[in-house]
């Protein structure tokens, strides 16, 4: 389907409003978060050896993307909202141009922190701008919630930071680790080019109410990183906590609150959140699961290298079955009308997975380790497609782009929170002891959001069928 400049698609191809060349430019950029994420973990040791850092300096890496994407999610969606979330898709596709060949000439640590940091703000407008592109298409269509549609994206996703690490290794064998930068320029200009030929344009602005500076919220976004910088200072280092960062993230939030509660339409909305109590619990709920799923994904390959004696190879190879499970569960979640269902298999697979570890050791076969893990396939795939689902039938329609950056900013939390709890379990190196302690915080969390979600009423039974007319 071609762009229309008046930003109204045909009668034709509102007939299949998300075809694959609808959806096949959406997939495409959100897999450059979850792949610039995984494939750093193979080239840190060469980073480090070619700039002379520590183990601690590289690790800003990897904390870098994730407070920045945090941080950029939900504002590349309110500039998707304001702007069009088109518009919004091209200017972060180019945003990863640039950091690719940024990357390519990183003259030291710091300007390679600074490149992960533009990445976290050009990767972290795909998503937003899809769910919000999927929302105005399907509304003007008249068309079911796109659940296979979104499904595509968290699948992809998944594959993604499944390949990652294989990728990047990849890379860097082959052309060194300036390779996995360097690799986005191809992928960014692929996907600009498929955006550019499939995707509709914008519809025309509405008149600015004011200056984009203003409309944007920057003060907010500021005390908004601001307290997720102390924050993640703080939990990034618990047994030498720097306790000193929990007032700074506290009189932060405190002013965060103050200013957004002032403010008509402030970067986090918390009267909108306030007034739609069943999204907000759906934050909470994706913060808590994925700080499971991340615990299991970034403590499991730790554990069977460090407790086990295996290879970072053998680790990989225990951990794909999981991958495949996931990816198939995305997709089946994805066909179901119901979100309650989806949810609480996912809780009920994580709970068992937990039990599973508990009675693991470092002596267990490789396969009996795989098929524990493998059980958290599961709620990463349905979890992926449920929240999804849920974040686009509840959030307003004219916060969807915003709406859907938080979704990924809760699970970037979780992320951090699960970087926190892996610290505080392993110590200086994984060991048996480590693993049950953590399957068992992690078994206590799957329970409560089992039986939370039992009674939790704010979940549908079945998604409409359809969307109005407008």
């Amino acid at each position: 389907m071609k762009p229309l400049a008046d930003g109204v698609a045909s009668a034709a191809s509102l007939d299949r409003p998300f075809g694959w060349r609808f959806v096949l430019p959406l997939a495409m950029g959100s897999c450059l978060n979850p792949v610039n994420s995984t494939m750093i973990a193979t080239a840190l040791l060469p980073i480090a050896n070619d700039f002379h850092a520590t183990v601690a300096e590289t690790g800003w890496l990897i904390a870098g993307l994730y407070l920045t994407s945090a941080v950029a999610q939900p504002t590349m969606g309110r500039l998707a909202d304001l702007l069009g979330a088109r518009r919004v898709y091209l200017v972060s596709l180019l945003l990863v141009m640039v950091a690719g060949f940024a990357g390519r000439w990183a003259p030291s640590l710091n300007w390679l922190v600074a490149v992960r940091v533009l990445l976290g703000v050009g990767t972290s407008g795909a998503y937003p701008s899809a769910m919000r592109l999927f929302r105005e298409r399907a509304d003007l269509s008249g068309a079911a919630p796109p659940r296979v549609a979104m499904g595509v994206l968290s699948l992809t996703g998944i594959a993604t930071t499944a390949i990652g690490p294989l990728l990047g290794g990849l890379l860097t064998g082959a052309f060194g680790w300036h390779a996995i930068f360097t690799v986005n320029i191809p992928l960014a200009l692929l996907t600009l080019v498929t955006v550019l030929a499939w995707v509709p344009s914008d519809p025309p602005r509405e008149s600015a109410r004011g200056s984009l500076f203003a409309e944007l919220d920057v003060v907010g976004i500021v005390l908004f990183a601001g307290m997720l910088l102390a924050t993640m200072v703080f939990l990034m280092d618990m047994e030498h906590p720097r306790w000193l960062a929990l007032p700074v993230a506290a009189v932060l939030g405190g002013a965060l609150t103050w200013h957004s509660l002032r403010r008509r339409e402030p970067f986090i909305d918390l009267r909108m959140l306030a007034r739609h109590i069943p999204l907000t619990v759906t934050y909470l709920r994706a913060a808590a699961i994925f700080t499971v799923i991340y615990c299991v994904f970034y403590g499991f390959a730790q554990w069977v290298e460090g407790a086990g004696g295996y290879s970072a190879a053998e680790a990989g190879l225990a951990t794909l079955p999981m991958s495949i499970v996931a990816g198939v569960a995305s997709l089946a979640g994805a066909r179901t009308r119901g979100l309650r269902g989806p949810f609480l298999l996912g809780f009920a697979a994580a709970l068992a997975g937990c039990v599973a570890l508990f009675f693991l050791h470092s002596d267990s076969p490789l396969w009996i380790m795989a098929a524990a893990v493998t059980l958290f396939g599961l709620p990463q795939g349905l979890m992926s497609t449920a929240t999804q689902a849920a974040v686009y039938m509840q959030a307003p329609t004219e916060q969807l782009g915003a709406a859907s950056g938080l979704q990924r900013t809760a699970s970037y939390i979780g992320a951090i929170a699960a970087t926190s709890l892996l610290s505080m379990a392993y110590g200086h190196h994984a060991t048996d002891h480590g693993l049950h302690t953590l399957a068992i915080v992690m078994g206590c969390a799957c329970a409560f959001l089992l039986v939370a979600t039992v009674f939790d009423r704010t979940l549908p039974v079945a998604i409409p069928s359809s969307h109005p007319r407008p």
